[in-house]
């Protein structure tokens, strides 16, 4: 009964010690810099396109950017939403959707292939964890149409 006991306690800190790393737990703790932008380089609302077609993204020089996981001040790395709502800007932005690419790598292009027809498009400064800063560094959408 003793090694049961021992064995729950084990599981019950397991778990207590991973809840407590739960990106969502700590959302907006990383500061942005006041003033900072993000913002689409070379597209503007409204502008039309035929896929493939690469998009490359802008951020003021009040921050830099930095690949995901690495802990740097005044340094977050792009998210582009695609055809999606603006996420919870206090948790995490979603990972498993076609919707939300992650440039984890600190990537400031990417390719984009869209079916034809009209789409939002939108960018996010994520931190080293993907949650955006306090306050969100945020984009307007933009619309586009794909040929």
């Amino acid at each position: 009964m003793i090694k049961l006991t021992h064995i729950k306690k084990s599981i019950f800190l397991f778990i207590l010690s991973n809840l407590a790393t739960i990106p969502g737990i700590y959302a907006g703790d990383t500061p942005s810099v006041e003033g900072t932008k993000i913002y689409f380089v070379n597209i503007q609302d409204g502008d039309v396109f035929k896929s493939p077609f690469s998009v490359q993204f802008g951020l003021s020089s009040q921050m830099g950017i930095a690949p995901a996981l690495v802990d740097w001040p005044d340094t977050g790395h792009h998210h582009l939403i695609i055809n999606s709502p603006t996420p919870d800007p206090n948790k995490a932005i979603p990972s498993k959707s076609e919707n939300h690419i992650h440039l984890s790598g600190g990537q400031t292009e990417w390719e984009v292939n869209l079916p034809s027809g009209q789409h939002t498009l939108q960018l996010i400064l994520g931190d080293y964890s993907h949650i955006p800063h306090d306050p969100p560094v945020i984009s307007e959408v933009i619309t586009i149409t794909v040929e």
